[in-house]
């Protein structure tokens, strides 16, 4: 009997031997030219190193946008705090800018010696409640006339002063923070006219 050739079917099951080991010469067979199961072919290589790179890219683009909300967010919440600040603030000062007024009768009453009993317990507590939400009183006598803080009502020249300055307070100012609810109005007082041109001919 014969045996088939290569291009003839053999009947019935075929046993091939993967052996490692030759049975006969117990010699290790060389392996078949299979792709190992541990390294990758080697075509699909760039492909995954520019898969890896394109998400390297997406992650710095999505940090970067993260970073920035961030950055955005803080800014907001800054603003949001300034407004609040400032409208604060704002209606604060159009309260106590109604109580001026009375301030200024507790102001006259003290002068004149008229501060007492439970209206001064009474005017007492009111200033120190208005100090405590932020009101100041300001303008002195002697101090420099400054136009942006200072009302001058009066007028005068005076060889005692070097610059224009407040010589009386007529009416108290008042400021809350940067804000002046009113300004000082006061009498203010000039060096006299040709007082250097004199002092120079002596």
């Amino acid at each position: 009997m014969t045996s088939p050739g290569k291009g003839e079917e053999q009947d019935g099951p075929v046993i091939r031997d993967r052996r490692r080991i030759d049975p006969e010469t117990g010699e290790v067979r060389e392996a078949a030219a299979t792709p190992s199961p541990e390294a990758p072919a080697a075509g699909p290589a760039p492909a995954a190193d520019g898969e890896a790179a394109a998400l390297k890219e997406q992650l710095a683009e999505r940090t970067a946008d993260l970073q920035r909300l961030q950055a955005e967010y803080a800014n907001y919440r800054k603003r949001v705090d300034r407004d609040k600040g400032q409208l604060r603030e704002h209606v604060v000062g159009n309260v106590l800018g109604d109580l001026l007024p009375i301030l200024d009768d507790i102001g006259r009453a003290r002068e004149h010696n008229e501060l007492t009993g439970g209206f001064k317990s009474v005017a007492e507590a009111l200033e120190a409640t208005t100090g405590k939400l932020g009101l100041e009183r300001f303008g002195e006598p002697g101090e420099a006339f400054d136009p942006n803080v200072h009302e001058a009502l009066m007028h005068s020249y005076s060889p005692d002063v070097t610059e224009t300055s407040v010589v009386n307070v007529l009416q108290p100012g008042y400021r809350i923070g940067e804000r002046i609810l009113r300004p000082a109005r006061v009498a203010v007082a000039e060096p006299e006219a040709g007082g250097d041109a004199a002092g120079a001919g002596e």
